[in-house]
């Protein structure tokens, strides 16, 4: 029995025969059944970023470049997995990922008044590339070359925002619950990239997701705590 591409059969038939299904039935089993977890959860995981800065009308601490280089890396990351022909469950994530850091970075801009004129010269350009390299309409070798770099574009991406809370010793508007899930997504997927033998290249990606996004959660937790315990006291007085 297959759903979305999950098969089922193995796992039904052992239960039906009284025994519990064996390593090798359950794990890709349950890589499938991650795979679309992630899936799912991905089409949530930026809201609260995106809350959070409609909310208190404010970008204060968050680095544009940090969210531009994550739209160029999801957009690579997403063309690459296509053009390969990976299963919907090991890579689905990326296209909801993908739009919702287009509308963050809209966003960003919108508060980030008046944006210079290299924001809008990179903004053009992302929009005039873009279309070409999710249709993977290049070169096969440039492709592989792109992809090699997304990792230290996601590298990258993630460096300035880090670099932004060490200097402010504050994380700004930055969202720990979007930070939270996407350290959550990466420990997954390492998980999911070994089951569905995706290839090392996409393994890395993850590996380099957790120790980022580990990084930008502890930022939040230690620079978080003296405010916390200053708005605490100033309440008690």
């Amino acid at each position: 029995m297959k759903v979305l591409g999950i098969d089922f059969s193995c796992a039904l038939g052992a239960l039906a025969n009284g025994h519990f299904p064996e390593k090798d039935c359950l794990l890709p089993l349950i890589s499938k059944l991650l795979g679309y977890a992630i899936v799912a959860a991905s089409t949530t995981v930026k809201l609260p970023q995106i809350m959070k800065i409609l909310q208190n009308g404010s970008v204060r601490g968050l680095s544009i470049v940090a969210f531009e280089l994550e739209v160029v890396g999801y957009t690579i990351a997403l063309a690459y997995c296509l053009h390969k022909g990976l299963p919907f469950s090991a890579y689905g994530e990326l296209a909801f990922l993908l739009i919702q850091a287009l509308i963050l970075v809209a966003i960003i801009y919108y508060y980030s008044q008046p944006v210079g004129m290299k924001t809008w010269i990179r903004a053009l350009l992302y929009c005039a590339l873009a279309p070409t390299i999710l249709a993977g309409q290049i070169d096969p070798i440039l492709f592989e070359a792109l992809y090699a770099s997304q990792h230290a574009i996601f590298l990258c991406a993630k460096i300035p925002q880090i670099w932004a809370n060490f200097s402010n010793k504050s994380t700004g508007e930055l969202s720990f619950l979007t930070n939270f899930m996407n350290f959550g997504g990466s420990m997954v997927r390492v998980f999911t990239s070994i089951q569905e033998a995706a290839p090392k290249s996409v393994l890395l990606g993850s590996v380099i997701g957790i120790a980022t996004n580990a990084t930008l959660l502890s930022q939040i937790i230690i620079y978080q705590k003296p405010k916390l315990r200053a708005e605490k006291e100033k309440k008690t007085k």
